[in-house]
């Protein structure tokens, strides 16, 4: 059954806004219609009802990829099929209607306005979101994969033309491994023909990687060392430090090309021995260090904290400066993972500025004129109701 509370404005909606919301058979959401009448919205729920599955939902639409699931089977809902996300979206250009099917076999389809898009990649422009949740803690403390995946969400957004560019390299990188995995034990002689043909094109797909990320991370940085610095009250200094596996003492792609290849060189024997491709952008890293020390092993939780709403609030502004206008800003839980001057950070730079979503177990963390100001939903197992 829908939802719709009182059809009013607090203020003028931001210029990219998300209106309304329908779920069909999608995690734990049978038929949910939710229609979002307020520049901030605040799903309050205990754990385990739903709150985290309708930001994945709006997640999803924004960049096609969950950062809790890797499969689809997994967001259709237990006995179904198959399950739908459908959406309606303003911009300044126009509405727009997005609809994404999920299935538990087979290949989701996506569709804009009615039409089903031939690729899926080209769904990504449509709508830009950043989300924030607990689990983007291991940002600092996890591994490099966590970090590859933030870069690359982070520049699907800005550039949608980086999807292809990223898709395009791991085909390649498949399909080296496969031919490293079919020759182990040969000499690197017998393969060389072929092998030259994969290197010269994981090198060329790569380097296009590598300068798309380095470039990223440029505009990035600053942005991100202003807020926590704001955070710290000047006591702390952040650096942003990309780490290509592959290091060029230039931009320029021949340079980074030729130093791509130089490392294949290197490693052939390695590879060869191993069935694997050890060079190349899927084993970048990024290293984030406070006051000269690295955040990973010795930034406490506070810091890390600190270092993770930095690069979110940096992330909304520069989506809001390449894109023209501001993303939608996802928060999941994460208010209670941050002490008071973090929250009062978090919630004076949203003001009015970006439409928000944000999930809570209880509205204590808010005051009166935050709580005034927002539309409040109710969600429990798998139903979400509007404010009495």
């Amino acid at each position: 059954m829908g939802i719709r509370t009182a059809s009013r404005f607090f203020s003028p909606p931001p210029p990219m806004y998300l209106e309304c919301l329908q779920l069909y058979q999608f995690r734990n959401y049978a038929n949910q219609t939710v229609s979002f009448n307020a520049p901030k919205t605040i799903v309050v729920g205990d754990n385990a009802q739903g709150k985290s599955n309708l930001l994945e939902a709006v997640e999803l639409l924004a960049n096609l990829r969950s950062h809790r699931a890797l499969r689809d089977r997994e967001l259709v809902r237990d006995s179904e099929a198959a399950g739908r996300i459908d959406a309606r979206l303003m911009r300044d250009s126009g509405p727009v209607g997005l609809s994404m099917t999920l299935r538990k076999s087979g290949r989701r389809t996506v569709a804009v306005n009615g039409d089903n898009l031939r690729r899926q990649l080209d769904f990504l422009p449509l709508m830009n979101a950043v989300q924030f949740s607990s689990l983007d803690l291991d940002l600092v403390r996890g591994g490099p994969s966590g970090r590859r995946r933030w870069l690359d969400t982070l520049l699907m957004q800005l550039e949608p033309v980086y999807a292809y560019i990223l898709q395009q390299y791991h085909q390649i990188l498949k399909q080296r491994n496969a031919l490293l995995k079919q020759s182990m034990g040969k000499s690197s002689q017998d393969i060389a023909p072929q092998m030259a043909l994969w290197d010269a094109q994981l090198a060329a797909s790569g380097t296009r990687v590598i300068r798309r990320r380095s470039r990223v991370l440029h505009r990035l940085a600053p942005i991100a060392q202003q807020w926590h610095r704001d955070i710290s009250h000047g006591s702390e200094a952040l650096t942003i430090c990309y780490r290509p596996n592959v290091a060029a003492d230039s931009d320029d792609p021949q340079m980074i090309q030729q130093a791509f290849l130089g490392k294949i060189q290197e490693r052939a024997i390695a590879e060869l021995s191993q069935g694997k491709s050890l060079v190349g952008p899927h084993r970048d890293d990024v290293d984030f260090i406070i006051n000269d020390t690295p955040a990973r092993q010795y930034g406490s939780q506070g810091q890390q904290r600190t270092l993770v709403l930095s690069l979110k609030l940096a992330e909304l502004m520069l989506i809001e400066t390449v894109v023209g206008e501001p993303p939608l800003l996802l928060l999941d839980d994460v208010l209670a993972e941050l002490d008071l001057t973090r929250q009062d950070h978090l919630l004076s730079a949203i003001q009015e500025r970006f439409q928000t979503i944000i999930t809570t177990t209880h509205l204590g963390a808010f005051d009166a004129q935050w709580l005034e100001s927002s539309q409040i939903l109710t969600v429990e197992t798998g139903a979400i109701k509007g404010e009495q």
